[in-house]
């Protein structure tokens, strides 16, 4: 039990430090595209067609981000739901060998 307790901390642990480090990178990301946007809007001799494709390629980048999040998101509540399960089966078993 005390193992299942030492993964579940460090599970813990390595999803706070995934959400801290995504915070600032979408920080980063964010302040980048208010950036770039406000440069796009001053430079007249980008063309409507470069903008646009800069536009896209950032809209594109947040979506990517959005599904990045939401694939690992659910990949550490699977790991808390297998260790949740592993720690029921383990107190099943210490409640068989006591009978």
């Amino acid at each position: 039990m005390v193992q299942l307790e030492m993964v579940k901390q460090m599970i813990e642990f390595n999803k706070m430090a995934f959400e801290n480090t995504f915070k600032a990178m979408t920080l980063v990301q964010d302040q980048t595209e208010e950036m770039l946007l406000s440069y796009m809007e001053k430079a007249p001799w980008l063309p409507a067609e470069g903008k646009k494709a800069l536009k896209d390629w950032l809209d594109n980048c947040k979506k990517v981000r959005k599904e990045y999040k939401k694939i690992v998101d659910d990949g550490f509540k699977r790991m808390e739901e297998l260790f949740a399960k592993a720690e029921k089966g383990g107190e099943k078993t210490k409640k068989a060998e006591s009978k």
